[in-house]
């Protein structure tokens, strides 16, 4: 299989370009929060039906968080190819399920599903098309009609935080083949 190459275009909004999505991952939570993303998503997507401008005394962050997410979506795609060749660890046995937030429990115990679920329903241009009309319509000052579905890349890309936040939290490791003994 052809290893499939895409730039996650981080120099916007990290120290350096970043080429690996594990990577991406724990500098993206270091930028931001979780919550952080999410609210500012959810702030976007309630202008995108309003004849106001979002975040007016402060657009740039909306900048900030379109380069970021883009990001993210990029590396989100980019794990869909990961999935045989990397696990998240399991829980420890402690840790008590106090939210899975948006996923359910498929999705929290392997995350990668997230992904491939969200790229088997969208295609990584129609994320950019959304993230890119979504601040867009957020930075008019007046109402725009739409012809498209956002609800479905809205619920994934929160689906993708949610799924993201756990492999940060429990770690990743290499899944090891099981190669039978010789006779």
């Amino acid at each position: 299989m052809k290893k499939v190459k895409l730039s996650l275009e981080t120099s916007f909004w990290a120290i350096d370009e970043i080429e690996n999505p594990f990577q991406l991952i724990n500098a993206f939570f270091n930028y931001c929060t979780i919550d952080s993303y999410k609210n500012t998503l959810s702030e976007i997507m309630l202008y995108v039906y309003k004849a106001e401008v979002c975040k007016k005394d402060r657009p740039g962050d909306i900048f900030d968080f379109h380069t970021a997410v883009k990001s993210f979506i990029r590396a989100g795609y980019l794990l869909t190819f990961k999935a045989k060749k990397w696990k998240v660890k399991e829980a420890p046995t402690e840790w008590q399920i106090i939210s899975q937030a948006s996923l359910n429990k498929e999705e929290y115990e392997n995350p990668f599903l997230v992904f491939e679920k969200a790229f088997e329903c969208k295609t990584l241009e129609e994320y950019e098309f959304f993230l890119n009309e979504i601040v867009h319509v957020s930075l008019l000052p007046y109402k725009e009609e739409f012809d498209y579905d956002l609800i479905t890349p809205h619920i994934y890309i929160v689906k993708m935080l949610d799924a993201a936040q756990v492999m940060s939290e429990r770690g990743l490791e290499k899944i090891k083949k099981n190669i039978p003994p010789l006779e």
